[in-house]
C-alpha cells in the first residue's frame, strides 16, 4: 500500500466552502487503476486557520505516479488554483509506503 497525504490550511470561517469544493468535484478516482480509497479529514482550528488533510490510498507507488500523469488527474485538478481566500498557501504533499498492515476482522451484517 502507498499513502499520499495533502495538508491544507483553510481560512477560519471558510470551512463550508472548502468542504463543498471537495464534495462537489469529480475526482475521477474510482476509475483509476490502483486506487484504493480517499478520505478528507477536518482537523483543529488555531490562529485563524483550520487544518484539513486528504489521504489517498494506492496499491503501489507506481499506481500513484501513473495517476499523476493521467488525463483523469488533470481533469480532477482543473481550476484548483482558483480558491484564493479559502486555502492559505499551497497544500503540503507527504507520501508513505506501508511497512505493516493490520486489518479488522469482517464485521457481521
Amino acid at each position: 500500500m502507498y499513502l499520499t497525504m495533502n495538508r491544507f490550511k483553510v481560512k477560519a470561517g471558510e470551512e463550508a466552502a472548502f468542504e463543498e469544493m471537495w464534495k462537489s468535484r469529480d475526482s475521477h478516482l474510482p476509475e483509476v487503476p490502483g486506487f484504493v480509497s480517499f478520505h478528507l479529514f477536518k482537523g483543529p482550528e488555531a490562529n485563524g486557520e483550520r487544518l484539513y488533510a486528504s489521504h489517498t490510498m494506492w496499491v503501489s507507488e507506481d499506481a500513484f505516479k501513473d495517476w499523476t500523469r493521467s488525463e483523469a488527474f488533470r481533469a480532477a485538478h482543473r481550476g484548483a488554483g482558483g480558491h484564493q481566500g479559502v486555502i492559505l498557501g499551497h497544500p503540503q504533499l507527504e507520501v508513505f509506503e506501508a511497512v505493516q498492515t493490520i486489518t479488522a476482522p469482517a464485521v457481521p451484517a
